[in-house]
């Protein structure tokens, strides 16, 4: 299927327009992100329909803690992704393409289909996830559209490195998004991830220009992106550019694909993490891969009086005590969509 957002140039190549990497393919190649291809100067998708997996989730796994709380999420993804992540948690889907010499898996489906089967299973939305949605943007986009039509909400969880036009071209579908703020160096990103931070931040401060609720998480990796300094210039970030009320998801890093000589990371950090981000100014910090008490990092509390308002163990809640989205105890407003209770 021919792809959206590209240019044809002289010589039969195309210049791809999906995303910040915004790269120049030769005839017969295919991008960074090893699923789009060009033909003879036509930029084609390869992976539209083409589903590696689908999932129903409770939203609070994207994790998503600001709409629809304790509703499911009808999760899809296919292969390939525009990062080359050292620590990927779903390497073996998202880095297929990349490890397998170009080979594309999946099981076809329509949008029309994934609808029917979100709507069937009794989920609120939809969640494009567990690889890089943006890179089967044309599939995610067509999706959106007719779940926006028949009442789902659609959620990108992504590492935000998608092109200002993609952005903008699926923007007014999407109704919430999660993006991995993954550090706040630009060396990182480049030694880890084969990108950089600066269009992440851009695409993160465009959102936060959109009617769009949008959550970040940061995967703490020990020793790589958890130096107090760092965490407390990113946490500064979101206030100043996201506000305060954006909630940020810190996450427990565990030794997986290309990245197996660091240890897990210590719950004292992820602790101490989100310590920075409330004296940051930050109203809604949560801790998460802990599956333990975790000191209340799972919990969402009133900004104004501080009761707990949801309570949660994992990705359960176990107990929701918003009323018509405020504090039954002081009435203030608790941001989000959907958050009545």
């Amino acid at each position: 299927m021919e792809a959206r957002l590209y240019v044809r140039l002289e010589d039969n190549k195309v210049a791809c327009n999906l995303c910040a990497h915004r790269c120049i393919i030769k005839d017969g190649q295919r991008g960074r992100c090893q699923v789009r291809e060009n033909r003879a100067g036509t930029l084609n998708t390869l992976v539209y329909g083409s589903l590696i997996t689908r999932h129903v989730d409770p939203i609070e796994k994207k994790p998503i803690f600001h709409m629809l709380p304790d509703t499911l999420a009808y999760s899809i993804a296919t292969v390939g992704c525009n990062f080359t992540c050292r620590f990927c948690q779903n390497a073996d889907i998202a880095q297929l393409p990349r490890n397998h010499n170009g080979t594309i898996y999946g099981t076809p489906s329509t949008p029309a289909r994934v609808v029917g089967e979100a709507l069937a299973k009794g989920c609120a939305s939809i969640a494009y996830t567990y690889t890089e949605p943006t890179v089967f943007f044309e599939f995610a986009y067509d999706t959106a559209r007719l779940a926006r039509e028949k009442g789902l909400k659609n959620i990108f969880v992504t590492n935000g490195y998608m092109s200002a036009e993609a952005l903008d071209l699926i923007g007014p579908f999407l109704d919430a998004a999660n993006v991995d703020l993954k550090a706040y160096r630009d060396t990182f990103y480049q030694e880890q991830c084969g990108a950089h931070l600066a269009p992440v931040k851009e695409t993160l401060e465009r959102m936060a220009q959109m009617d769009l609720l949008v959550e970040v998480t940061t995967l703490l990796i020990p020793g790589l992106n958890t130096d107090r300094t760092e965490l407390t210039a990113l946490a500064d970030f979101l206030v100043t550019r996201m506000g305060p009320d954006t909630p940020w998801h810190i996450s427990r890093f565990h030794p997986t694909y290309k990245l197996t000589n660091r240890a897990a990371t210590p719950t004292e950090e992820l602790t101490a993490a989100r310590e920075i981000g409330l004296a940051a100014g930050l109203k809604y910090v949560y801790t998460g891969n802990v599956w333990a008490d975790n000191n209340g990092g799972e919990h969402t509390y009133c900004k104004q009086c501080g009761t707990r308002l949801i309570d949660r163990t994992g990705f359960i809640v176990n107990r929701n005590h918003i009323r018509d989205g405020k504090c039954p105890d002081c009435g203030s407003p608790v941001p989000g969509v959907g958050m009545d209770g």
